[in-house]
């Protein structure tokens, strides 16, 4: 097994050791998700902090272990005597891929035993093999939703439930969660990060000296790992044993009126959601405290917290650009000094707090001295190291992270979510030959609202599960039954099932399709064996996520200002559309002599709405290049993930004035589901996007009827249900 490389060793990256460590020493922090660009050194510093980690002592035996110290009174494997057989090994660290399935997330019930032997039989997943150590998820932002719902529930509240077929299994799952993800391929959630303790951004340093001690540390680890890692052995030692220390000093740290009364004020007047976020920065806070070796939280500690567990709070809207808001948390830590300072002018402290982050006790670490400032370790090396050892000096801590901070703050006029223009020029009163003698234009998209729900009619085979098209999937409603094809991997179908013993043994009383409860239990009162070859799983039809593709006509007969920014909302609306129905996406315009592919397929739908903002208007039409363009990108795709199937959305008046015409390029998306969005206008239309459609035999959509209703504000009723709109056989 390959030396991993020292936690101590790594150079730079301050927030996310501390967001590590601060984890480490109390997993109720709630895990720490990185973000950062490919080659950032994410996953070789969540691999060093297992290392770290104080050794543990399991049950001998238990396969989920249990502290001999302390058993789970409900382990699987139970009950177990206290103070039994022990063995003593590493804290593990168990990583989650990417194509993981539900049941080996969770675990899973081995069926067949449980109905040919009446045996329930339960096969621990990783959520079990990750108690009480680390559960690293690389690329979480690539898992589907209701995987990542597991696991934030699981590491909430430190079990997992798996149940299935009317048999439940609970056992413990403590864990220290930690994902990693590269925004470029697209961004989770909200919601989901919001379920994550501690959010850090990480970019590659931007400094000459520290990049090439980076370099120089890593080609000296590849010669020789054993000997690279004996050069900060003492150093990790002296890193597990302060964490070690300040675990066992965390149930004495105390939390201040003050100091609560201060992590309030930040919250509210960063404008943070509900109350996850004032308790993520106490708790982030008393660990701070315990790290460094105090007995109770300074007002630097709670600044610090908040650096690190607020400003991935802010972004509600999912089509909002990701990235941090450092001017505006700064704004709400000095209001709440304004405010403290207010209520209490005088130097006199409260519940013994000591505001001036001093170190009462003067044994500070020398990493961080008292203060606990959110770069972590200030002597380079990383926590812990020797002094000097790092020959990057003072000048190392932090370069990649404000780096990061600045790529990722989403400023500059293409971060508009809502499509305005960074001029605001053009009135809606401007005429078409007006607008057309302005090519380069940019109109602003209005308030999005509620569409249609635009689907593939054919059935698919449910490559990725979503909510939008009809698909063969795990879950849904029951349509069949059918033999598994080697273990059962979904939910069993019992009167299937009876219904094959039935046949095997010969019953002339075999069961009909229809079935009822009572002749079903009949025959089990008749004590039918079922053998493991009799056994039919459930055939379940389901949703499935696609790609959609949209081709959108940006030529001078679509630059009057009123109808680009029709377009330009309907396409915003669809786009949110496609991130609430879990679809990946991409973009492509056409105008003058030829068409681009602005945004190529991606599961960033903020990335979208970007591109959007900034789309021009003007020259001639070539809806053909627009549509060998889609055949390509789809082609492309189809190759790389056969299993997800195309939506193409083609947004134009059907006016080709330049280029070949388009209706002959129709046979090259035979097979591809397509919606034309009929954006001609005026009392007077020629009907060219409907010979384009019926050409593409497509489904034709007028853009007054793409809306279904109306998006509610903040206060208002609900928006009545979609109504389901199917492409034509």
């Amino acid at each position: 097994m390959t030396t991993p490389y020292p936690f101590t060793a790594v150079v730079g990256l301050d927030d996310l050791r501390l967001a590590l460590l601060l984890t480490a020493v109390s997993p109720a922090v709630g895990g720490v998700l990185v973000r950062g660009e490919k080659g950032t050194a994410k996953s070789t510093v969540v691999r060093a902090l297992a290392g770290l980690l104080p050794g543990i002592e399991t049950v001998r035996g238990c396969r989920f272990a249990c502290d001999p110290d302390a058993p789970d009174p409900g382990c699987p494997d139970g009950p177990h005597p206290i103070g039994g057989p022990a063995d003593a090994r590493p804290a593990s660290l168990v990583e989650l891929p990417v194509g993981a399935t539900e049941d080996r997330v969770v675990g899973t019930l081995d069926l067949q035993r449980a109905l040919s032997d009446g045996v329930k039989a339960y096969e621990p997943g990783l959520l079990a093999a990750a108690h009480r150590g680390v559960l690293y998820v690389d690329e979480v932002n690539l898992l589907p939703d209701h995987l990542v719902d597991l696991l934030l529930d699981a590491a909430a509240m430190g079990r997992a439930h798996v149940e299935r077929d009317g048999v439940s299994v609970k056992h413990a799952a403590r864990f220290l969660l930690v994902g990693t993800m590269n925004p470029e391929e697209g961004e989770p959630r909200p919601q989901l990060v919001d379920r994550f303790g501690l959010v850090v951004t990480v970019a590659a340093p931007r400094d000459a000296v520290q990049r090439a001690e980076v370099v120089r540390r890593r080609l000296a680890y590849e010669a020789d790992p054993d000997g690279f890692a004996a050069r900060f052995a003492e150093a990790e030692r002296e890193v597990a044993a302060r964490i070690a220390a300040a675990r066992a000093q965390l149930p004495s740290v105390r939390l201040p009126d003050t100091e609560l009364d201060r992590i309030a004020r930040v919250c509210l007047a960063y404008g943070v959601d509900g109350m996850r976020a004032d308790i993520v920065v106490a708790r982030s806070a008393v660990a701070l405290a315990a790290w460094h070796g105090r007995d109770r939280v300074t007002a630097d500690d709670v600044r610090d917290a908040a650096r690190l567990a607020l400003p991935h709070r802010r972004r509600t809207d999912p089509l909002d650009p990701p990235g941090t808001d450092e001017e505006k948390l700064e704004q709400a830590l000095a209001e709440a000094e304004r405010q403290a300072a207010e209520q209490d002018p005088g130097p006199a402290d409260h519940d013994g707090d000591d505001s001036d982050g001093d170190d009462p006790d003067g044994d500070g670490p020398p990493e961080g001295g008292g203060g606990g400032a959110p770069q972590g370790p200030r002597d380079g090396g990383g926590p812990g190291s020797p002094a000097g050892d790092d020959p990057g000096g003072p000048g190392d801590n932090g370069a990649g992270q404000q780096a990061a901070n600045d790529a990722g703050s989403g400023s500059g006029p293409a971060a508009d979510p809502a499509g305005q223009a960074a001029d605001g020029s053009g009135q809606p009163g401007e005429t078409g030959a007006e607008q057309a003698g302005k090519p380069g234009v940019a109109a602003s998209a209005g308030p999005a609202y509620r569409t249609r729900t635009l689907r593939i009619s054919a059935r698919g085979e449910g490559g990725h599960a979503g909510r939008r098209s009809p698909a063969y999937a795990r879950r849904g409603r029951v349509v069949g039954s059918r033999a598994p094809v080697g273990k059962l991997a979904g939910a069993p179908h019992l009167p299937a099932t009876l219904r094959a013993a039935l046949d095997r043994t010969g019953a002339e009383a075999a069961l009909r399709p229809s079935s009822d409860i009572s002749e079903i239990s009949g025959m089990l009162r008749r004590r039918v064996r079922v053998a493991p070859r009799d056994l039919r799983e459930s055939v379940h039809v389901g949703r499935e996520a696609n790609l959609v593709l949209f081709v959108v006509d940006a030529s001078g007969s679509m630059a009057a200002r009123k109808r680009m920014t029709l377009v330009k909302t309907a396409v915003l609306s669809l786009l949110r559309d496609a991130y609430q129905r879990r679809d990946r996406i991409g973009m492509i315009t056409f105008r003058g002599a030829d068409a681009e592919v602005v945004l190529p397929p991606t599961s960033s739908h903020e990335v979208g709405v970007m591109r959007l903002a900034a789309l021009r208007t003007g020259g001639r039409t070539p809806i053909a290049a627009g549509l060998r363009a889609a055949a390509a990108t789809i082609a492309t795709e189809r190759r790389r993930d056969p299993r997800r199937r195309p939506l193409l959305v083609l947004v134009t008046d059907g006016r080709a004035t330049s280029g070949p015409d388009p209706l002959r390029l129709a046979p090259a998306l035979n097979g591809v589901a397509t919606v034309v969005v009929d954006c001609e206008s005026g009392p007077i239309r020629l009907g060219l996007a409907g010979r384009l459609a019926a050409a593409l035999k497509a489904e034709l959509m007028p853009l007054e009827r793409l809306q279904a209703s109306v998006l509610p504000g903040p206060g208002a009723a609900p928006a009545p249900a979609d109504r389901a709109y199917r492409r034509a056989a």
